[in-house]
C-alpha cells in the first residue's frame, strides 16, 4: 500500500467530545476522520463517502449503531466496508454477542487508550489492503 493514499474513516458517535478525541488520535496517523453525530447522519455519510472504515457507536438516540450496521450490510455499496464497534463497557451482553455473530470487524470498549484504537484501525485496514 502506498502512503500517499489517505484512508477515510467515518466516526458515527453522538458525543462530540468522543468524535474530537478519535479525530485527534487518528488524524496524527494520517487518517481523514469525518464525524457524524448520530445514526441517521452517519448512515447518510457512509452512503455518500463510501469510507475505508466505519467506527460505530451503539448507543445513539436517533438510530442505534446496531440498526446502522444492519442497513450498511443490507446494501450492496456499503456491505463490504469494515466496521469497528466503539461502545461503553456496560453494554448489554446480548448486543456484544450479536455483534460477534454478525461478524463486525472489531470491537473497542470505552474508555479506550489511543494505542488500542490505532492498533485496531491499522489491523483492520491492513487486512483490507492485503
Amino acid at each position: 500500500m502506498n502512503n500517499t493514499t489517505v484512508r477515510h474513516i467515518v466516526c458515527v458517535e453522538d458525543e462530540p467530545e468522543m468524535i474530537e478525541l478519535i479525530q485527534l488520535i487518528l488524524n496524527r496517523r494520517g487518517f481523514e476522520v469525518l464525524g457524524a453525530s448520530g445514526g441517521k447522519e452517519g448512515l447518510k455519510m457512509v452512503r455518500e463517502i463510501l469510507p475505508d472504515l466505519v467506527l460505530l457507536d451503539l448507543m445513539m438516540p436517533d438510530m442505534d449503531g446496531w440498526e446502522v450496521y444492519q442497513q450498511m450490510k443490507a446494501e450492496e455499496s456499503t456491505r463490504n466496508i469494515p466496521v469497528i464497534i466503539v461502545t461503553a463497557k456496560a453494554q448489554n451482553i446480548d448486543k456484544v454477542l450479536g455483534l460477534h455473530i454478525a461478524k463486525v470487524d472489531d470491537y473497542i470498549a470505552k474508555p479506550f487508550g489511543p494505542q488500542e484504537l490505532i492498533d485496531s484501525v491499522e489491523k483492520i485496514l491492513s487486512q483490507r489492503s492485503a
